[in-house]
């Protein structure tokens, strides 16, 4: 099993979070005038759209690698539908463009790379989220 963690703070003298994992930060708010929110990063929902299309980003140059295809210029447009109260994410669509250096037809990258990737398959088959109560240190050490 392979896992990662990410670590989310309150940014001082906001409502703001800033997470980082390794040396790379994030700031994570809500819209200006929501909930205390002053629009400094990405909502949730954008940060979701950006897992699914960043991940596939990488899938297509892993995929590309190891069919011996160079690629050149990726894009990628993600788009979350939510719906609801409480508000859920109900449909992910990806618009994918993906060039070949040799002019050949990407489209077998793209559908291996839907195959593999991560992030879209662990939605598509729910993948469970647990939520436990961290405790605090509170000894100043």
């Amino acid at each position: 099993m392979i896992s990662t963690t990410v670590e989310l703070r309150t940014v001082e003298g906001t409502q703001a979070a800033m997470g980082w994992a390794g040396g790379h930060t994030i700031v994570v708010d809500r819209p200006e005038g929501k909930a205390g929110g002053l629009g400094l990063g990405f909502n949730g929902a954008q940060l979701l759209a950006l897992a699914i299309g960043g991940c596939f980003c990488n899938d297509l140059r892993y995929v590309a690698e190891e069919m011996g295809v160079k690629v050149g210029n990726i894009a990628v447009t993600v788009t979350v539908n939510l719906e609801g109260t409480p508000l859920l994410a109900t449909s992910a669509t990806m618009a994918v463009s993906c060039e070949t250096l040799d002019g050949s037809d990407p489209r077998k990258i793209v559908d291996k790379a839907e195959a593999i990737t991560a992030v879209s398959n662990s939605l598509r088959q729910g993948v469970p989220v647990a939520i436990e109560m961290a405790r605090h240190d509170t000894s100043g050490a």
